[in-house]
């Protein structure tokens, strides 16, 4: 009896904790929407035809670069620098869709292209995200699978970096849209049933699924409607 009355009192207070997590982690992940437009803004406007030249070096280092700010970000998370840490990644992450954004507008509709990459990344994100949060379903059981699923589709894409083949580069961009859209469903199910409490890592989770899905959309979209001068 005490236990059930102790377990009573201890859920309502669980479930403003896990809300509060959930707000948070929507609130910075506005947040980062910005340093990372700002990036994007640079990275479009500067020369990038050196990383043209030597892709599979520029790719490397580019993976090198976002795994140290990764690990930078989680050895932080639990202070203000993780935050800092956080925008200053995102940051990062809005220059390096520089060559992909500059390719995307070399296209007569380049632009639209942009926008209904974002639109439909927005769309995607905003209905999984809706789901999860409504809905009573845990989707954890969800995590083995994905994750050997990206570890796959990041050994093709590195495979993809030396062999260059236009087809397998389409069939990554719909895998990893697939993945990345469940990743948003396991994501924010593991926030509203507590699986993650630290509202930086639960921002970072959620930035990467939505980054990832804005770069394979759009990739898919330039090779299905871009439209060349």
């Amino acid at each position: 009896m005490q236990y059930q009355t102790q377990a009573a009192t201890q859920h309502p207070a669980l479930a403003a904790e896990q809300n509060k997590v959930l707000r948070n982690t929507y609130m910075m992940l506005g947040m980062t929407m910005i340093p990372t437009v700002i990036g994007a803004l640079i990275g479009t406007s500067i020369n990038l035809s050196f990383m043209a030249a030597s892709p599979i070096m520029s790719s490397l280092i580019m993976f090198g670069v976002m795994m140290g700010m990764l690990f930078a970000v989680s050895a932080l998370r639990n202070s203000v620098w993780g935050v800092v840490a956080l925008l200053g990644f995102t940051f990062v992450a809005g220059v390096f869709l520089g060559p992909i954004l500059q390719v995307a507008l070399h296209f007569s509709n380049g632009a639209q292209l942009v926008g209904m990459a974002a639109g439909g990344t927005g769309v995607i994100f905003l209905s999984l995200a809706t789901i999860a949060t409504t809905t009573k379903k845990d989707f954890s059981f969800m995590g083995k699978f994905l994750f050997i699923g990206l570890i796959l589709l990041i050994v093709a894409s590195l495979a993809n970096i030396f062999f260059q083949i236009p087809a397998l580069s389409l069939t990554i961009s719909a895998i990893a849209v697939m993945i990345f859209s469940a990743y948003i469903l396991y994501d924010v199910s593991r926030i509203v049933h507590g699986g993650e409490t630290n509202y930086v890592m639960a921002t970072l989770s959620l930035y990467l699924d939505i980054y990832n899905l804005f770069i394979h959309l759009l990739n898919l979209l330039m090779a299905f409607s871009g439209e060349r001068d």
